[in-house]
Parts: C-alpha cells; structure tokens; sequence
C-alpha cells in the first residue's frame, strides 16, 4: 500500500469526515441519510488516517509530494 494522499488532503478529508459523523448522529435526519453520511465519514476518516485510497490508486492519482 503506497502512500498517496498529501498532508493538505489529508487533513481535509480528516475534518469533513468528523463533521460528517457528527452530522450523522446529531442532526436528526432519517435513518437512511444518517447511515449514508456516517459510512462516508467513516471512509474518509480511514483513507486521512491511512494515507491511502483504492481511488486514487486506481485512477493513478498522488497527491502526496514527497513520494514522487
């Protein structure tokens, strides 16, 4: 698993998925949208954390300066 996420997407992906966990558990929407908005936090919290995504690395994307 190669690093391809740089620091500043990184760090955006952290923050919008914590945004939309507590979204997903505060703002008393449906079932439905507070599952959809949870999974997508969850996923972009784990590709900031991991510094990878399946995405990007299908489609051959980097963003991470330093790897290149």
């Amino acid at each position: 698993m190669t690093i391809n996420i740089g620091t500043p997407e990184r760090l955006i992906r952290l923050a919008l998925g914590v945004v939309l966990l507590i979204t997903a558990f505060m703002a008393g929407l449906s079932l439905v949208w507070s599952w959809l908005l949870g999974i997508v936090g969850v996923v972009l919290i784990a590709t900031g954390t991991l510094r990878f995504c399946p995405a990007w690395a299908i489609f051959g994307i980097n963003t991470d300066r330093g790897s290149k």
